[in-house]
């Protein structure tokens, strides 16, 4: 059975059992601190240098923070001991980069990767989340609080020009397989043509790089993995992707409903209605 609050949290969540954010980039974990303060859910945050809005983090409490430096995973498990919660949620990206330059890594990052023979997002969290059960907290579906956030089923905008089923059809075969061979979640395709596909550099510069081909009937389609783990790496759709498109001459976007987060949704349907971009959940 569904919990009242989410559907995507745990059927025994308790307000008081606590929850600790571990928060990346931008929006995406401002939105989640919100709803759980609104909820009067118990909660405490780990944020990162760097890369945690500073609003956010100066938002709590000095008792119910933290901010390190992206890598130092001793530092977070230790923290999320002593906030005693029994959840946590991890909000936002790090920037990709981070990877290869800027990265901080401590014994227990590095004893952590040098076990893995592949490192990808998968591997790396799968692994942290194991680490972070060892000190009694459980990661939690990441769309948690964020029910109404979701893409949903069919036009969420007015139509745009008449667009082939079969062409839809053929992005989504295509950005499925580009999943789940785990070179990213997004291509863009033109009357079944594949024009750009996501890969390490994100979806706003694989957009960028599509519309740089100047031509028309372009079609964005964002998908999930196969076996998506939703504890972590959550696709989002926000205002500065809806921009790109718009600046980069691309009017159709396809999301895979409830499984991607529109941050701000009611905000971006707005505006991509007045901008004629059309957004559709399949």
């Amino acid at each position: 059975m569904a919990h009242s609050l989410s559907q995507y949290l745990p059927d025994n969540f308790q307000l008081d059992d606590g929850i600790c954010l571990i928060a990346g980039k931008e929006l995406y974990p401002e939105l989640v601190a919100q709803r759980m303060r609104e909820q009067g859910v118990r909660s405490k945050i780990v944020a990162y240098k760097g890369e945690t809005r500073e609003s956010l983090y100066d938002s709590f409490p000095a008792e119910d923070r933290i901010r390190i430096k992206v890598g130092k995973l001793g530092k977070m498990l230790k923290a999320m001991k002593s906030y005693q919660v029994k959840w946590a949620i991890m909000a936002g990206q790090i920037t990709p980069g981070r990877l290869f330059k800027g990265l901080y890594p401590d014994l227990k990052a590095v004893a952590l990767l040098a076990k893995l023979k592949e490192k990808n997002a998968d591997t790396i969290f799968t692994a942290i989340s194991e680490e972070i059960s060892k000190v009694g907290v459980e990661l939690i579906d990441a769309r948690a609080f964020l029910d109404d956030q979701l893409a949903s089923s069919g036009p969420m905008t007015p139509p745009v020009g008449k667009v082939r089923e079969e062409f839809i059809q053929h992005g989504i075969e295509i950005a499925k397989e580009v999943a789940r061979l785990d070179i990213g979640q997004s291509v863009v395709i033109r009357k079944g043509t594949v024009v750009a596909v996501e890969a390490f550099e994100g979806t706003d510069r694989m957009l960028r790089r599509a519309g740089s081909f100047d031509t028309d009937q372009l079609l964005f389609i964002k998908t999930v993995k196969p076996g998506q783990d939703y504890r972590f790496d959550v696709p989002v759709f926000g205002m500065r992707t809806l921009e790109v498109m718009n600046e980069s001459g691309i009017h159709h976007a396809y999301l895979e409903a409830n499984n991607i987060i529109i941050l701000e949704k009611e905000k971006v349907l707005k505006q991509a209605a007045a901008w004629e971009i059309e957004l559709v959940g399949y």
